[in-house]
């Protein structure tokens, strides 16, 4: 009874039967007391306490600054953001869009022949300006889709580009493109070229406003009108005749995706059609093109499965012709190294270039070589003429009458005058028309020496005519410079056709002749008395052939040598490529009346002038300054 009490009160109280224990309490251990054991337990809850109310009170103590620290930050945020807007709105409004500068628009580089007749021109003033009315849609689409596809709905400038642009500026890295093209048009017609941070912030600035104040249409009226696309045509109106004689609102779909495809890299793309390389690389980025007209919608999917990479046309800029282009390439090619810039910063940049060239006697060649240069001719058989018979007598006596000829043949004929002692090159014939035919047989083809070599044999001839005698095809070039060094008693000069570069007046060079010792004078001797003609007689004539296959005369007296080559080929079909052909009957006669006819002529513009009378400083003592020696 009672021990039922003690347990229902033990329950009650909740007290009296837990600490009745058997004797172990929970904090301590057995065998040990109690109080030893509560003892360790609660230094180590004081600690973690103590530690708990630190956290805690930090805790508030951030809670209650956060707000203040976080309105600080704001309020400095806000001030540097403010300022930079402010600085921003101050810079638009101060900033004023510029007239567009006649340099870019008009600025041309000339050429000029040896006399200062006019030759041709490269660079942008091959421009004539039309309304974006007479561009097509599509053309005007092209371009978009190849340099700024976001051009209708930007703001007239990429920030990722610009930041591209200012780092590569900063780390000293590659000049960044990627410009929009309303930064394009500012940079090229508003702007000068300098690649420099203030520049391109000047640049972004008015080309944002630009983008404000000028329809999208006006601004690309002015960039179609002014971008450069190679072939010295500015703007699209003279790209569109230069590439395929047409007007601009004549351009296909498959045109103005190739006009477009060429903006962005203008130097190298012109040469598409020739270079089999350049012209990969261009079908590729014009197919891109036209894959972004098509995802636009710019062009029907069956427009785009329809287009062709269109034929360009090989006409040269401005008012050059086909034959003078050929003088324009190894001149443009040769100033720009000289003055050690590109070719498009020379077309650009205003230059004057005289060349060594005799305009005269350049196109007197093309009418005198034109009959044959490019002919075709069927089954020949027959007796010759006495006229013809004494031409080949002259020529070598080769007897071309007994060569059947069938099919196709295109007779190709190369020239080159160049004055001995100074290498100034006066006729560079490469070909009848640039328009056909691009590729310069007289700089750059090699033709069949054969027997025309022979003189040398034997020899001992030094740098650069080393290895001619093991050269089975020279450039036509080259042969005339071996020659020319025999003319002037083993002096070699090294051809050039640049005489002098000047730009506002003033001249940035000036070209004097680089000669070296190439053969003895004795063995210069020798190669005299192998010419066909009297010894020491004036001019003296070297004819070679390799078969019935090529034709080479050259003539040389100490102010001028000759060089003149013929060779024949079956012209490519389709897949099949171009093969050797026989020289037609007619050969001899033509390889020595063009001969004549040049030598004639360069010499006839002498009109009177004694070469004896001054002294020539490329040749060796005692000998006299060429005719037409450099001026």
């Amino acid at each position: 009874m009672n021990g039922a009490d003690v347990d229902t009160g033990g329950r009650a109280g909740g007290t009296g039967v837990a600490v009745i224990g058997d004797g172990h309490d929970r904090g301590g251990s057995p065998g040990r007391g109690p109080g030893r054991g509560r003892h360790g337990a609660g230094g180590r809850g004081r600690l973690m306490a103590g530690l708990r109310r630190r956290l805690v009170k930090r805790r508030i103590r951030i809670r209650r600054t956060r707000g203040r620290r976080l309105r600080r930050a704001l309020v400095v945020l806000l001030a540097l953001l403010a300022n930079l807007v402010g600085a921003a709105v101050v810079a638009y409004h101060l900033t004023k869009i510029p007239e567009p500068h006649p340099e870019t628009a008009m600025q041309s580089t000339v050429f000029v022949d040896d006399h200062g007749d006019y030759l041709g021109r490269r660079g942008p003033v091959d421009r004539q300006e039309i309304p974006l009315s007479q561009v097509p849609r599509h053309v005007q689409e092209a371009v978009i889709a190849a340099e700024n596809r976001s051009f209708r709905t930007d703001t007239g400038v990429s920030p990722r580009a610009i930041a591209r642009a200012a780092w590569a500026t900063v780390s000293g890295g590659d000049r960044q493109g990627g410009s929009t093209i309303t930064q394009q048009y500012v940079k090229n017609a508003l702007l000068s070229p300098e690649q420099t941070l203030s520049r391109k912030a000047r640049e972004a600035l008015i080309s944002i406003k630009l983008d404000r104040t000028r329809s999208k249409d006006e601004i690309l009226q002015g960039y179609l009108n002014t971008v450069y696309f190679g072939r010295g045509a500015a703007g699209i109106q003279s790209a569109a005749r230069n590439y395929f004689g047409v007007d601009a609102k004549d351009l296909t779909v498959s045109q103005g995706a190739a006009l477009a495809s060429v903006i962005n890299i203008p130097s190298y793309y012109e040469k598409a059609g020739s270079d089999p390389k350049v012209t990969a690389k261009l079908v590729d980025r014009w197919e891109w093109v036209l894959d972004a007209m098509a995802h636009s919608g710019a062009i029907t999917s069956a427009q785009r499965a329809g287009a062709r990479f269109p034929a360009f046309r090989f006409y040269p800029p401005g008012d050059t012709d086909g034959q003078r282009q050929y003088l324009i390439d190894a001149a443009a090619s040769e100033a720009a190294d000289r003055l050690g810039i590109t070719e498009d910063q020379l077309a650009r940049g205003g230059y004057t270039v005289r060349t060594t060239f005799d305009l005269t006697a350049q196109d007197a060649t093309a009418e005198l070589a034109a009959d044959g240069t490019e002919k075709k001719t069927g089954e020949k058989t027959g007796e010759k003429t006495a006229e013809e018979k004494a031409a080949d007598a002259k020529a070598g006596g080769k007897k071309r009458a007994e060569v059947k000829t069938s099919g196709d043949v295109r007779v190709h004929t190369a020239v080159v005058a160049l004055v001995p002692g100074d290498g100034a090159v006066r006729v560079l014939y490469g070909g009848a028309d640039y328009a056909s035919q691009p590729f310069n047989d007289a700089r750059d083809g090699a033709v069949e020496a054969g027997t025309a070599l022979q003189p040398f044999s034997g020899m001992k001839l030094l740098a650069p005519l080393t290895d001619l005698t093991r050269t089975a095809a020279p450039t036509p070039l080259r042969l005339a410079s071996a020659y020319a060094t025999a003319a002037a008693h083993g002096v070699y000069a090294t051809p050039y056709t640049v005489a002098k570069i000047t730009r506002a007046g003033r001249t940035l060079y000036e070209a004097h002749p680089r000669t070296r010792t190439a053969m003895t004078r004795a063995d210069a001797g020798m190669v005299a008395k192998l010419l066909y003609g009297r010894l020491d007689a004036a001019p003296a004539t070297r004819t070679g052939a390799a078969g019935l296959r090529t034709l080479w005369q050259t003539t040389y007296d100490e102010h001028l040598t000759l060089t003149v080559a013929l060779f024949a080929e079956h012209p490519a079909k389709g897949k099949k490529a171009a093969l050797p052909a026989p020289l037609p009957y007619t050969a001899g006669s033509r390889s020595l009346s063009v001969s004549e006819g040049v030598w004639s002529k360069i010499v006839g513009t002498a009109e009177g002038h004694d070469p004896a009378a001054e002294p020539n400083p490329g040749l060796p003592t005692g000998q006299t300054k060429p005719i037409l020696a450099t001026r």
